[in-house]
């Protein structure tokens, strides 16, 4: 059995539900390569298997074939190097936010000690704009800034490795377009790899490295792009030529996987 070279590396990988009416298959020999401290969204048709690709990496369920790697080791169970964050944040009202982003530190062993710890969330929640509320309730901070405690919360612990599912899906456009930017900074100061899940398309170009677009399912993948923007990005680079092209590419890819037209090549397309 041989290691992986990337940071995250799924090679082969095949999965279907056991249910009443009999195997219901998701994922077909997907195969994805994702390096060190780079970021990689995918996307796809709803129901193509996204999040349980996200539970696989995460070592939460194990494929029916195939392998599964992080960081050169097979990935069998759990693993206590993956930061989660996701659409609903799930912060506990009993906590104060300073406790909700500390609650990995009580689960995940840790070489930093409680002053440590602590000292480290108030630097991240300072760094996603969240000074002054680290004694507050959930209850009390708007959806926006309790995604951006998520965040926190999901890399108190360093993971090597965090993952993102559709975790700015339910809020509104101008908050969700400032947690992008958020994610850069955090990125720049913070640097790990990680596998966003999104139906945003404008999303996946402004954040990722590397975009995945999953098939119909059962789901390989049918078409990976990697992202022509060079620099730190701003929000105006969304409607740069690259990023329009790019965009028009993966909304294409998006509809042959949705059986609503046949892929040709880029030439025939332009």
């Amino acid at each position: 059995m041989t290691t992986s070279s990337h940071m995250i590396e799924l090679r082969d990988v095949t999965h279907a539900y056991r249910t009443k009416a009999g195997p219901l298959p998701v994922l077909d020999r997907l195969s994805i390569q994702i390096p060190e401290n780079s970021f990689c969204a995918v996307v796809g048709p709803s129901g193509c298997g996204k999040s349980t690709l996200t539970r696989l990496v995460s070592g939460l369920m194990r494929p029916d074939q195939g392998e599964v790697w992080l960081h050169s080791k097979l990935v069998t169970s759990p693993r206590p190097t993956v930061g989660m964050a996701f659409q609903n944040p799930v912060l506990l009202e009993w906590r104060s936010i300073l406790e909700n982003v500390l609650l990995p530190m009580e689960i995940v062993k840790s070489p930093m000690s409680k002053a440590e710890a602590t000292e480290r969330a108030h630097q991240l929640l300072d760094l996603v704009g969240l000074t002054g509320f680290a004694d507050k309730r959930p209850s009390e901070l708007s959806g926006g800034m309790r995604q951006r405690a998520s965040l926190c919360r999901s890399i108190i612990h360093k993971p090597d490795v965090l993952i993102l599912d559709e975790p700015f899906g339910a809020l509104d456009a101008f908050t969700r377009e400032d947690l992008w930017c958020t994610m850069h900074d955090l990125r720049e100061a913070e640097p790990f790899t990680c596998l966003l899940i999104t139906h945003d398309l404008r999303e996946s170009v402004f954040l990722a490295d590397q975009v995945v677009v999953m098939s119909g399912r059962p789901a390989h993948a049918q078409h990976v792009m990697n992202v022509d923007l060079s620099g730190k990005r701003t929000l105006e680079d969304l409607y740069s030529k690259n990023a329009v092209d790019m965009l028009a590419i993966l909304r294409h890819q998006i509809q042959v996987a949705q059986g609503r037209t046949v892929d040709t090549p880029a030439e025939a397309r332009a």
